[in-house]
């Protein structure tokens, strides 16, 4: 046991090595392929700066390439030693790994074709659900566990464990769903997505290394496997999408950023976790989907306003006609959120104006006009309470109502 410890550790370092090499290269090649997409026509102009300068988009695709590169060059270094004696190959690691690495491959390539082609957003729910398919079926061949634990309150009524079959399928394609457009959706403003990518990964990390010596060590040290590259090759793009961005990342970066979360999550055997460390994605989704499904009037584009002369960001808003107030629905949606106090309403004779429902919208209707660079650092900063927050309910709070670890 001892030795296959020691073993592990120093695959992990030969990894941590490779993939510093690949933040380099990754920060080398971001600046000097701009004018590249410049010249392909993939830029757009920050909304946000009275600047009206051509910024790169879809920059994700350098880091997301990087990112497979160097997880397909690490693979020999994984497995070499067992290439000789295929009795004693591991199968099935070898094929979670694979799938893995395809499914992000593929949203590697979607991802940069909603760039180029600007799908829809049927598009954007369909392809996830397609890219998680080979997860699905390694899952389901070496694995097949579709059994859920009953937190103790329940299990007089339910009993300890349930087998939930099929719909335990249907989660994880959901989950990747969910996943992928979660961090597409809170976005908008110089390094929000890329630094919420960036809390997530290290407290995906952090909770692998805790769990190393458990029972589930070979799904965490798989996990590890995807995360350390990746987070390496994303803290580049961080760098050059910090405000003022010099680089936008476009849903590439937002795809490939979902699917390997949940990747590692399915594979992983963490899934309810990895949730926990979404906590701003999950209350940003939940908060968004009246306009989400045009229950309020959603506009293209839901980034707050920029005011020039004082240089902050303001609340952007959305107008409700009277034709739109006359929907049962929406009279339903607008007095929960008024009772709740997570709106700001102004009405007149005609129409009523509220807030766009984003987080980052919410952020400047409880905190008033903001400097840009400032509303990232208090997101990522709560971003950072709710990773610590999930570690309270994963480790201390979690005896409670399984006496076991989730």
């Amino acid at each position: 046991m001892d030795f296959i410890y020691l073993h592990t550790m120093w695959i992990l370092i030969i990894l941590t090595f490779i993939s510093s090499v690949a933040y380099f290269i990754t920060d080398e090649l971001i600046p000097k392929l701009k004018e590249l997409f410049i010249k392909a026509g993939l830029y757009g102009i920050d909304l946000c700066k009275t600047s009206k300068d051509k910024v790169p988009e879809a920059l994700g695709v350098v880091s997301g390439c990087t990112f497979l590169v160097t997880s397909f060059l690490f693979i020999p270094i994984v497995f070499g030693n067992n290439l000789m004696d295929v009795k004693s190959f591991p199968h099935s690691e070898f094929a979670e790994l694979l799938a893995a690495l395809l499914s992000i491959c593929c949203m590697l390539l979607l991802g940069f074709a909603d760039d180029v082609l600007d799908l829809r957003w049927r598009y954007k729910l369909l392809l996830p659900t397609i890219a998680s398919l080979p997860l699905l079926v390694v899952y389901y061949v070496n694995f097949n566990s579709t059994t859920i634990i009953v937190p103790i309150p329940l299990r007089q009524i339910l009993g300890t464990t349930i087998n939930i079959g099929f719909v335990y399928y249907i989660y994880m394609g959901m989950l990747a769903v969910f996943c992928t457009n979660a961090i597409n959706i809170l976005a908008g403003i110089n390094g929000l997505e890329v630094g919420q990518s960036v809390i997530i990964a290290s407290s995906v990390i952090i909770f692998n290394i805790l769990e190393l010596g458990g029972d589930q060590s070979k799904a965490h040290t798989f996990s590890l496997y995807v995360m350390i590259p990746y987070l390496f090759t994303t803290l580049p793009l961080l760098k050059h999408n910090w405000y003022p961005s010099k680089v936008f990342v476009g849903d590439t970066f937002c795809y490939v950023s979902g699917m390997t979360f949940a990747v590692v999550a399915i594979l992983g055997h963490f899934s309810k976790t990895v949730l926990l460390f979404f906590i701003p994605q999950i209350f940003n989704f939940i908060y968004s989907v009246p306009q989400l499904f045009h229950i309020i009037p959603c506009p293209r584009h839901r980034l707050p306003k920029y005011c020039a002369e004082t240089d902050l960001l303001q609340t952007s808003v959305t107008v409700l006609s009277k034709k739109d107030q006359d929907n049962l629905l929406t009279k339903f949606v607008l007095k929960i959120f008024k009772l709740l106090a997570i709106v700001n309403i102004n009405e007149n004779n005609e129409c009523i104006y509220m807030n766009n429902l984003t987080l980052i919208n919410l952020f400047l209707v409880k905190l008033g006009p903001t400097s840009e660079v400032s509303l990232t650092k208090r997101l990522l900063c709560l971003q950072i309470i709710c990773s610590c927050f999930a570690f309270l309910i994963r480790y201390p709070l979690a005896s409670y109502f399984y006496n076991i670890s989730l």
